[in-house]
Parts: C-alpha cells; structure tokens; sequence
C-alpha cells in the first residue's frame, strides 16, 4: 500500500467531480428532469476538484521534501512527472481536432504546448487543444517556484504559522473583489448573469500567481502538521467542512465560485486525511481499489475531457437519447476514460518516473539536511 495512502486515494474522488462536471454542465449526457437535476448538483463540481489537487499539491509536495535534494532534481522529476502525459494528450488532441475539422491556432497550440497558456488572457487560448492542460500550466509555475517558497516557509517560526495560512486563506477571498471591482472588460453574455468579462475570469481563475494561494495554503497545512500545530480534526467532521463548503461555494457570486475560495473548506480534508494516516485509524479513501484508482487518477485527468468532448459531439449531441441511454453513453465515457487512463498510466507515466524519478546531485537542497522526517514523510512525489 502506497504512503499516505488516504490522499491517493481522495485523488480518484476528486479527479471524478471534474468529470462530473464536464459530462452534466459543459455538456448532457443525461436530458430531462434527471439532467437537470445533475445540472444543478455539480455545475461547481470542476472548480471544487482543481481547487482540490491545487491544495494537494503543495501540501505532499512539502510533506514528501527530500532532505538533501536539488532544485534541478526536483525540477526534473516533476516534468517526467506530469510531460510525457501532456505530450501524448496534446498529440490525441491535435489528432481529433484534425478529424472533426476544428480549428487551430498558432497562439493557443504553442502556449499548450509549453504549457503558458493560462498566462494568456485572451478567451481563446486557455482551453485550447487538451482543454485540462491550463492547470497543468498553473502546476508548472508552481513547481518551478515550490523550492524557494519552501525555503521561505520552513524560515517562519511554528507559532506564525497560522497567521500565515490566515492570510493566505484571506487572499482568496479578496482576489474576486479585486476582478470584481478592479478589471473591467467586454462582458460575456453566455457566463453568470452576463456582467462578467474573461478578464474578470481569468485573473481568479486561471492566472497562476492567484491560484498559488491555493498551493501556498497547502504547503503551510503541511508545515503546520508537521510541527504539531495542526488540530486533530477527524476525517469525518473535516468531510462535512468540505461538503458544506461545496454547497456555499455553489451559491456564493460566480467569481467566488470558481476561484480558490474551495480551498478554504478543502484543506482541512487533505490535512486530516494526512493526519488519519499517520496515526494509523480508519479512513474510507484507504481501499485497495480507490488508491489505485487514485493513482490513475492524473492519467484519467488528462484523457477524460478529450473523451466526454468528442463522444458528446459524435454520439450524444445531435442523438437525442432518452435519459436511460444517455446515462449508458455517460458510463459508456467514464469507462474509456479509465481504460486510457490505465494505458497512458501503465506504458507511459509509471515507466518514465521510474527511470527518470530518481535523485541525482546533493548541491543546492531544496530542504535543509538536518531537517528529520518521520517514516510517513517519504510520501512518494510520483504519487503527486
């Protein structure tokens, strides 16, 4: 069984509430009243699940700090990490798009294909291509940042450690008022209630230095459990925290909605998550089958949004299938995501992280030497 294994697990989970979105909101699987009903019961469900592995991110990232690393070792592991992945979808992706006729863009095929595109706020360069990726551009910013911004944290003392994760928390709350009453722009009609510009969107959701809070708050969960200064929070009450903030989350103004307000209800779940592995007591995301699930869970990010795309518009979009069917056509998806998923995990990203996934050099650490773990603190980054 994998360390922290609650964690992998919890990736499943959450990989499942963007796919959720994807195949009730940005597209219907399911018509009627059922449809409408799913409609309403995820349309937050994707920002809740990035939201989600931004907070994980940086809190195993920081929990899984080898003493004695390097910057370019981390750097390096992390791009076999999450690469090779995007090279094959954006390569699946061009040829889809080459046979359902779309069209391409300079601008947005090179930004994907870099992964700088959600830098770019322009409406047509963030989704281009493998429409996913854009996170993987905010992932990218953070990795390359995550070395530094350790050093700084692993300065704080452990008793500033929550007035930083309160500032931190604060910052996502003010980032919607910033695009709210800050960033003008040509309203987009089809979003919300027609008041809002893509500038407005993207700097609360897509800019990467914004969704960093999220990452950042992450790394100071994991500095604070690690000190000790964490409560013990069952896995239980921090569920409910999760699930009530999903329902304010779905209520609350679009742009709070969908920035990294989440991660003020979702850090105490990865944190007590983390904290029910240590001790060693019960945990519903310890299955065997969820962490493995879990583990797929990048794999099937990354294939599932090519998937729901191109089913919906050549088997469901102009079909106009019963509910009944339309529910098989949604099982018919998660199914082919998942076996994608398993062969891009299998011949793909498990055989080049363990070639490549190794540290190599001891100059420069990314932690200092004489920080200690303890045997759960080895969380394997490849597992991120």
């Amino acid at each position: 069984m994998s360390r922290l294994p609650s964690l992998t697990g919890m990736r499943f989970v959450a990989a499942l509430l963007v796919f959720a979105f994807h195949t009730t909101w940005q597209t219907r699987f399911v018509t009627g009243r059922t449809g409408d009903g799913l409609y309403d019961v995820f349309a937050n469900a994707g920002f809740y699940g990035v939201s989600f592995f931004f907070v994980l991110s940086g809190f195993v990232l920081t929990w899984s700090a080898r003493p004695g690393d390097t910057v370019a070792g981390f750097w390096r592991r992390r791009l076999v990490k999450i690469y090779p992945n995007h090279l094959v979808t954006f390569g699946l992706a061009a040829a889809l798009m080459l046979i359902a006729s779309d069209v391409f863009t300079t601008k947005g095929t090179l930004a994907n294909l870099f992964l700088v595109q959600a830098w770019i706020p322009e409406i047509q360069v963030p989704n281009t291509m493998n429409a996913v990726s854009w996170s993987l551009s905010c992932e990218l910013f953070f990795y390359l940042s995550f070395p530094f911004v350790l050093r700084l944290i692993d300065r704080v003392p452990a008793r500033r450690l929550w007035a930083l994760a309160a500032g931190l928390a604060a910052a996502t709350v003010v980032a919607p008022v910033i695009a709210t009453y800050g960033i003008g722009g040509t309203p987009l009609p089809f979003i919300a209630d027609g008041s809002l510009s893509f500038h407005q969107i993207w700097f609360v959701y897509f800019f990467p230095p914004v969704r960093a809070l999220e990452f950042v708050l992450g790394m100071v969960a994991a500095r604070l459990l690690r000190v000790g200064a964490w409560p013990r929070l069952g896995l239980l009450p921090a569920g409910l925290i999760a699930v009530a903030g999903y329902v304010v989350n779905s209520t609350v103004p679009y742009l709070y909605g969908v920035a990294g307000t989440a991660a003020l209800w979702l850090t105490p779940l990865v944190a007590a998550a983390a904290s029910a592995d240590e001790r060693s007591v019960g945990s519903p995301f310890r299955g065997r089958l969820l962490v493995r699930l879990g583990e797929l869970s990048f794999a099937f990010y990354m294939v599932h949004g090519l998937v729901v795309t191109y089913c919906y518009r050549w088997a469901v979009a102009h079909s106009a299938l019963p509910p009944a069917l339309g529910a098989l056509a949604l099982l018919g998806a998660l199914l082919l995501s998942l076996a994608l998923a398993f062969a891009l995990f299998t011949w793909v990203e498990a055989p080049l992280v363990r070639r490549f996934g190794s540290s190599a050099g001891r100059r420069r650490p990314v932690v200092s030497a004489a920080r200690r773990r303890s045997p759960l603190e080895a969380t394997l980054e490849a597992q991120e």
